[in-house]
C-alpha cells in the first residue's frame, strides 16, 4: 500500500493547531495575537479533515482496467 501525499501535510496542519491550542491554555487566554486563535479555531478541524479525506481517500480500491 503506497501512502498518501496528503498525509504528511495534513499532520502538518494538525500539529500547528494543536500547538495553537495549548498555548492558549497555557497563556490563560490574555495578551494573545489574534492569529492564535485563528490558529487553533482553523488548522486543527482543517488537518484533521484533510487526514481523514486522505485516508478515506487511499483506502478505496482502484478501479481494474
Amino acid at each position: 500500500m503506497s501512502s498518501s501525499k496528503l498525509m504528511p501535510p495534513a499532520v502538518a496542519l494538525f500539529a500547528l493547531g494543536v500547538a495553537a491550542i495549548v498555548a492558549m491554555f497555557i497563556a490563560g487566554e490574555r495578551g494573545l495575537p489574534a492569529w492564535v486563535f485563528a490558529a487553533g479555531w482553523l488548522l486543527a478541524p482543517a488537518g484533521l479533515a484533510l487526514a481523514v479525506f486522505s485516508a478515506v481517500r487511499n483506502a478505496r480500491p482502484r478501479p481494474r482496467r
